[in-house]
């Protein structure tokens, strides 16, 4: 007998809460006994027995005009990797950079087989993804879609492929652009195949931004990492998962009390807490912000908000607004610590407005960084955000990635053992020594 499918009072069955989520997609009324209705409905406590929750994001950016991919009758498939499990998933498509309606022709997730670059699928899992109880599906320009709920058990931490065949010539404008994982593209529809032949291999996320799982875990919920480079995993190893906030989801995983925590990762490289990127001269202001992030203000809404089952929030940004601007920047974009703490309030406020619990980590030191971040005055600025971040009292919670990784003999730079080179971004090592700093009790509420 599977002990997901017991009848047991002690809540609803795995099969009733496909049901009920299948006719909450839907819109629809589902008879069920009325103790599954009640549990898998949100209580007044607002933790149902069963929900929907985030295991796995990625954020929606775009491309410069001049580096568009065009494809057509061809299969992207992605490898993204999960944190929290469920008894069910939903996919996440995106064509909120498109200027024309997106058109897929079928999409189809299974568990993966094998280990870092293999997309290959695992017997027995693959898995229909549909739409409104369709295989094909439009996405409007601009907006997101999510699928029905996908009947497969995904146990936590597993890999899943997630294929996506666009049938029509279709311009990649819409995509997460470091995925820091090797997924491919492969001719015709292959989404069922087992084992594709690549026409190409790319580290980018196309047209995929989430997956959900459902969970009866009662206090299940989702921790959002809004960050930079950093937290989206910049010079770590590719097809490893060894962003930290996959090394803190692995953590939670083994904590007591804690596995049912999932963990997001909205982080972007180039991104800013105040100000979209600064273009290089002559090229598409707009394209060019959004290919690094619109910055967290203006996309907090959409990425954090939008996450499903969110009831923390990390924040790790600044160093970019600090060291972006260089020589070729507006005046108004030269920032204070003042105007980066002014921005980290916002952030507070908007999140406590939305009944998250945020939790503020410390910048980074960088001191003879080779992106010419460094100057004295940006240590300054830096030093006055940290110890507000430190002793404001204003985050419910702080990480400090600080201390954690600075060089005990020069704070204002990387321990050797834990720079990946550039003395701005933290190796694989550096991340762990990152996850290792976060506190688990931040995420027993």
């Amino acid at each position: 007998m599977d002990p997901h499918d017991s009848t047991a009072k002690t809540g609803p069955s795995r099969r009733e809460l496909l049901a009920l989520a299948a006719g909450a997609a839907a819109g629809a009324t589902v008879a069920a006994p009325a103790t599954a209705t009640a549990a898998a409905g949100a209580g007044r406590d607002g933790h149902p027995a069963g929900r929907w929750v985030g295991t796995w994001a990625a954020v929606p950016t775009t491309v410069p005009p001049t580096q568009v991919t065009t494809v057509a009758d061809q299969t992207v498939r992605h490898v993204v990797h999960t944190s929290i499990g469920g008894e069910a998933l939903r996919v996440r498509l995106t064509n909120e950079f498109g200027t024309l309606p997106l058109v897929v022709g079928e999409v189809r997730v299974a568990r993966r087989a094998g280990t870092g670059a293999s997309t290959d699928t695992r017997p027995g899992s693959d898995r229909p993804v549909t739409f409104g109880g369709r295989s094909a599906a439009t996405v409007p320009v601009g907006a997101p879609l999510v699928s029905d709920p996908v009947d497969l058990r995904v146990p936590a931490g597993e890999e899943l492929v997630i294929s996506v065949y666009l049938p029509e010539r279709t311009p990649v404008t819409t995509l997460a652009a470091f995925s820091y994982q090797e997924n491919v593209v492969a001719a015709g529809n292959v989404t069922a195949a087992r084992t594709v032949t690549p026409t190409a291999t790319v580290t980018q996320d196309w047209f995929l931004s989430g997956v959900s799982v459902l969970t009866r875990a009662r206090d299940a919920a989702a921790i959002v990492t809004l960050g930079d480079s950093i937290t989206n995993g910049a010079n770590t190893e590719a097809n490893a998962n060894h962003r930290w906030p996959d090394l803190l989801a692995r953590r939670l995983r083994a904590a007591p009390g804690l596995a049912d925590r999932g963990v997001v990762n909205l982080g972007v490289s180039g991104n800013r807490l105040l100000h979209d990127p600064n273009p290089p001269a002559g090229s598409d202001a707009e394209a060019y912000a959004a290919y690094f992030g619109h910055s967290a203000l203006r996309r907090f809404d959409r990425d954090v908000l939008a996450q499903p089952g969110a009831r923390h929030l990390v924040v790790l940004l600044g160093v970019n607004d600090l060291g972006h601007p260089g020589t070729t920047a507006p005046a108004s974009e030269v920032v204070t610590a003042e105007e980066i703490i002014a921005g980290h309030r916002q952030l507070i406020a908007r999140a406590h407005q939305a009944g998250l619990r945020v939790h503020g980590a410390t910048i980074l030191p960088f001191k003879g960084d080779t992106l010419g971040f460094y100057t004295p005055e940006n240590e300054r600025k830096r030093a006055t955000v940290n110890r507000w971040i430190r002793t404001g009292g204003e985050y419910d919670g702080v990480v400090d990635f600080d201390a954690a990784v600075r060089d005990p003999a020069d704070p204002q730079r990387l321990l050797a053992r834990y720079d990946s080179g550039d003395h701005l971004h933290p190796n694989d090592a550096g991340m762990a020594a990152m996850a290792d700093a976060v506190p688990l009790r931040l995420f027993r509420d």
